[in-house]
């Protein structure tokens, strides 16, 4: 697609308060390939201004006809999903089977979803002698980030759109062309002129623009714990609600008793997909001391059959990033048996698919999250010293068990502090809630849990 040039508020394509622009660079040849505008506070204003204008009228629209918009919305992502592909694997680097399957196709999942709910929820009921609505919050200021640039984005327009919210999204720098297209994608279906309104800008600039505006009822944001704390201090000062989907240090428990040759072969596609930039991702596993050795050799044969067969990371500084904490894992003394530091290619920012051996629980590589295609193998001894492992990190986002028995999996699971676990390589539903424990967020996207987050609850005694 040709990058606009222009902000999309109020149902138009409007020109940037200012004249500075962001280069898109596509991450495998490091090539410009478009340039949007750098949005400013002015920005924000003018589309929060439009967002609360529509938010009354679109507030007022029976479920059904807000229904009706995200089913169309839906129906043009599926009519654009070769376009959003080739999108998304331009500006951040992807492999286009995986941008077709997962970037394109999830996103039209949750879409569909949303429109079922908006559909089917119930937004009054009778409560003894109350009457008890879930109404719409106001105006939502969303952020997203780059690593799912189309699914971060519809995860939280379509929640808030089915209730009832208008929006102001704030995408990622690095990924602004995919947000433009679903700009262009909305006005296509029809929803009204500034119940969704985009500005591109930098985080710093526009994103806290956007989080500080005293006309945004509720800031979703997902990326980094760091900038999360900053964006829900800044909220809590208003009293404005918060949802935060954060960082994450995922643990893949195998347990004694599981098929190991699957769980190691499923976990390590799960850490290498999407170049290891997944903040669910199991870059953790931890497996018992009397199967450890076999799952080493199983894991680094694994990883070196995904060589050229990943993307790279979006950019330059996290390429360097993610180097960096394969130095650290080195230097503090885990035994590296597949991949390393060094760029397997002169161009591009692309990082070798790398497992580490012989990692303690404190190291800083089993600690921090890293983003990157980088596994570390843990070594336990009994399923409590498992509980603890899995469980003594800051974060608390997902997981996986496996388990000769379903239900030994399950039980194991129920003791983890995590939002989400999969049960012996458990398929996506996006009608599942997702987010996190501790410091892996506030709140839960997707399904019925997601909606309920963008709704306030109101009630009449009679």
């Amino acid at each position: 697609m040709k990058a606009h040039d222009g902000m999309y508020i109020d149902g138009a394509w409007r020109p940037a308060a200012g004249a500075d622009t962001i280069d898109v660079v596509n991450p495998v040849d490091e090539q410009v390939i478009g340039r949007v505008p750098a949005g400013t506070a002015q920005d924000v204003d003018i589309a929060v201004r439009a967002a609360r204008a529509a938010f009354p009228g679109w507030a007022a629209t029976p479920p059904a006809e807000r229904a009706d918009r995200l089913a169309a919305l839906r129906d043009v992502l599926v009519a654009r999903k070769d376009e959003i592909a080739e999108t998304v694997t331009a500006e951040l680097g992807s492999p286009l089977p995986f941008s077709q399957m997962v970037h394109a196709g999830v996103p039209i999942a949750v879409a569909g979803s949303y429109a079922e709910l908006a559909a089917t929820y119930v937004f009054e009921e009778k409560v003894g002698n109350s009457t008890v609505y879930q109404e719409p919050v106001g105006v939502v200021g969303a952020i997203t980030p780059w690593n799912y640039p189309l699914h971060q984005i519809v995860a939280k327009v379509a929640p808030a759109l089915a209730a009832g919210c208008t929006v102001v999204l704030k995408p990622a720098e690095d990924t602004p062309l995919t947000a433009q297209l679903f700009a262009e994608a909305v006005a296509e279906a029809g929803v009204p002129a500034g119940v969704f309104n985009l500005v591109t800008g930098l985080g710093p600039v526009a994103g806290q623009a956007l989080a500080e505006h005293p006309d945004v009822d509720l800031v979703s944001f997902t990326g980094s714990t760091a900038v999360g704390k900053r964006i829900g201090a800044t909220a809590g000062a208003a009293v404005k609600r918060v949802a935060l989907e954060l960082g994450g240090k995922s643990a893949n428990v195998v347990l004694p008793s599981a098929d190991l040759a699957k769980a190691v072969n499923v976990g390590v596609a799960n850490v290498m997909s999407n170049s290891g930039q997944t903040c669910s991702a199991w870059t953790r596993m931890l497996v018992h001391t009397a199967r450890y050795d076999e799952a080493v050799e199983l894991a680094a044969a694994a990883a070196a059959k995904y060589g050229d067969r990943i993307g790279p990371v979006v950019n330059a500084k996290q390429q360097a990033r993610v180097r960096s904490y394969i130095e650290k894992g080195v230097a503090e003394g885990a035994r590296l048996v597949e991949g390393g530091p060094e760029s397997p290619r002169e161009q591009g920012y692309f990082v070798s698919p790398t497992v580490f051996a012989d990692v303690t629980p404190d190291m800083t590589i089993a600690q921090e999250e890293i983003f990157g295609p980088v596994l570390s193998i843990i070594r336990y001894e009994d399923e409590e010293d498992a509980v603890r492992i899995a469980n003594g990190t800051v974060y608390g986002l997902a997981g996986a068990v496996w388990a000769g028995d379903e239900a030994e999996a399950v039980a194991f699971a129920r003791r983890l502090d995590t939002g989400q676990v999969d049960i012996n390589g458990g398929r996506f539903n996006p009608l599942a809630p997702f987010g996190g424990y501790k410091q892996s967020g506030v709140g839960r996207e997707l399904g019925s849990h997601g909606l309920s987050e963008y709704l306030q609850t109101k009630s009449l005694q009679f």
